[in-house]
């Protein structure tokens, strides 16, 4: 075996400091986006077709694109923000372009499957736009967004994986540099094993929670 288990360690600690940081960034960039989305459309609660129209392609722009090329098309952007293009940083900044309109789509979803009633009894008891959004549509929509997030992260995990292929440390760099180029097939399971076992456990912490939010 070519690296040790403090090496796996690392990069399994490195995984999940990409998967947080860009889910945190991209959380707080893609809920105003999709709350955006569903507010701003025709017959929505502060319909705004043009800036909905606007908003939308530029969210449809950044989704069309495969995250291997964001990774390459924003490196100066990423060496002007992190001061490098390589490393566990380094690959924050193209995983948060890459799931910000992602989430952003996945909140829009949520939110539209609200029950039309919920909306209108907010208008009933005078509701302001803003009362609207926090103390009805995003409470209701509360159990869908705890799934649709879990996704996100699940998807973060294995485009995280991918940043390894240009250096972005973590356990896909580990699978690339040791369990393929170097032909460590020992390496290559570890680390699918423990990115399965990743992904499973939030999975099924999503829907645990998600169901005992139903339930209330």
């Amino acid at each position: 075996m070519l690296v040790n288990y403090t090496d796996i360690w690392t990069a399994f600690l490195q995984t999940l400091t990409m998967v947080g940081l860009s889910l945190l960034f991209s959380t707080l960039i893609g809920l105003p986006l999709g709350i955006l989305l569903v507010v701003t459309r025709k017959g929505a609660l502060l319909e705004q077709i043009p800036f909905f129209n606007v908003l939308s392609g530029i969210v449809n722009v950044f989704r069309s694109v495969p995250f291997i090329i964001l990774l390459v098309a924003i490196i100066p952007l990423t060496r002007l923000i992190v001061g490098s293009s390589i490393g566990t940083q380094a690959a924050i900044v193209p995983l948060v372009f890459y799931a910000a309109p992602y989430i952003a789509r996945l909140i829009e979803s949520s939110l539209l499957e609200v029950d039309t009633g919920v909306l209108e009894a907010a208008e009933a008891m005078g509701a302001t736009p803003l009362q609207t959004i926090f103390r009805f549509l995003l409470p209701e929509a509360l159990s869908s967004l705890v799934l649709n997030l879990t996704i996100a992260t699940i998807g973060l995990i294995g485009a995280s994986a991918m940043a390894g292929a240009i250096g972005g440390g973590g356990l896909g760099d580990l699978a690339i540099t040791y369990g393929y180029q170097r032909f460590d097939t020992t390496v290559m399971i570890i680390t699918v094993g423990i990115l399965v076992i990743l992904v499973q456990g939030l999975q099924t912490t999503g829907n645990l929670l998600a169901r005992k939010i139903r339930r209330h």
